[in-house]
């Protein structure tokens, strides 16, 4: 698959796996939840209750996650008529690395930049849930240079990826308090901006001026990569509210699918229009638009109308992406995006990003009282004591910054 990678390349895979296996030896541990710490019968009986409980309500949304990654996207990728094998096996390859590493990163950052002090990572469901996540992060940035690094390259720009990922995170997240349920800003606009600055180092002009050999689809790849399209479109609403809980997670999936359901449709109305018929492009990426512009005020918006004009706005502007500006970028800027994933990820998630400061300015007229505000954004207290709603508005634009 692709171009072989040297020896001492190989070798540098190995060296990696066996440090992080020896830094998980060292600096991770089961959460509470994951092994039993109880002394006596009933505090042992207790844990294992509230374990599956935590089993039952998080592990099905994991596995939706994990079918996006492996699966979805996998399959997404394979539209390349020249490059179908290898878009799956280093999709599959590089999640499995981003995973592990993000783990760690991930908790590492944190604990250097808002908690203060190291312990031991603990390890839980939510663990596997944002090293999905990172994982989708990095696949997105794989996307922009799809076809046009070997494996050695995407090994290197995923860890690299994986240390500002976590970097950034713990930022947005940690110190300034910004809520991001569905990932627009922290997996899928910086997942995108990321792989379209990598893609200008990877040969993007010989990439241009093969796009119609090797860079075009075929009717059966295609077809293939409607499967992964398929998947992700079905399990969007799981990836936008794995972390969610109660009342809030199915808010979240409710409106995702409402989004992305308008999404699908507008897109294909906006391909018919410009070129009197169905799109295949338009079809496998933008009908996906409105579950990535959702993903912020997924668990904000309190009218259904709300998620339906997102979706559709994000499915018309991201199908105008495809249909006008990718060869548009090609020509001019000489920006080769060989998935497109600034008209998936990267405008939507900007569009998303925008509506969840909307839809946080408006959470006074939307939360029916003050401590389900409190609830979901942590920094505005019910009493007063902390950030008014307005602040928090601000603060969801500057972690979009």
């Amino acid at each position: 698959m692709g171009k072989e990678p040297n020896k001492a390349l190989y070798s540098l895979f190995f060296v990696s796996e066996i440090l992080i296996a020896i830094v998980y030896a060292f600096c991770t541990e089961y959460s509470d939840g994951v092994t039993n710490s109880g002394g006596t019968e009933a505090e042992f009986a207790a844990q294992d209750a509230a374990a599956a409980s935590d089993m039952r309500q998080m592990y099905p949304f994991f596995q939706d996650v994990h079918v996006m990654i492996f699966v979805g996207f996998g399959f997404l990728m394979v539209f390349l008529k020249t490059h179908c094998w290898t878009s799956v096996g280093f999709n599959f390859i590089i999640s499995c690395w981003a995973i592990q590493l993000n783990i760690l990163v991930q908790a590492m950052w944190h604990m250097a930049l808002v908690e203060g002090h190291f312990e031991k990572i603990k390890l839980t469901m939510s663990s596997l849930i944002t090293g999905d996540f990172a994982a989708g992060a990095v696949l997105i940035t794989m996307g922009a240079c799809l076809g046009k690094h070997t494996w050695g390259q995407l090994f290197l720009l995923a860890t690299l990826e994986i240390l500002f990922y976590g970097l950034n995170e713990a930022i947005c997240a940690g110190i300034l308090k910004a809520g991001d349920m569905g990932g627009s800003m922290y997996v899928h606009t910086f997942g995108a901006y990321f792989g379209v600055a990598a893609s200008f180092f990877f040969g993007p002009g010989r990439a241009i001026r093969d796009t119609e050999n090797r860079c075009g689809g075929s009717y059966y790849s295609q077809l293939i990569a409607m499967i992964g399209t398929l998947f992700l479109w079905m399990y969007w609403p799981s990836f936008n509210g794995a972390l969610a809980y109660g009342v809030a997670q199915q808010r979240v999936v409710i409106n995702t699918v409402l989004s992305i359901t308008a999404s699908g449709l507008t897109a294909m109305f906006m391909a018919v229009l410009v070129k009197g018929k169905f799109d295949m492009e338009v079809l496998l990426n933008s009908t996906l638009a409105g579950g990535v512009a959702i993903g912020t005020a997924s668990d904000l918006c309190f009218n259904a109308a709300a998620p339906i004009i997102i979706g559709g706005i994000a499915g018309i502007i991201s199908a105008a992406g495809y249909l006008y500006l990718n060869a548009f970028l090609q020509e001019k800027v000489k920006l080769h995006d060989t998935c497109g994933v600034q008209f998936l990820h990267g405008i939507p998630g900007i569009l998303g990003a925008i509506c969840g400061a909307i839809a946080t300015a408006m959470a006074s007229m939307s939360f029916e009282n003050a401590y389900a505000i409190e609830e979901t954004f942590g920094e505005v207290k019910a009493d007063g004591s902390g950030r008014t709603i307005q602040e928090q508005a601000w603060v969801q634009i500057a972690a979009l910054g």
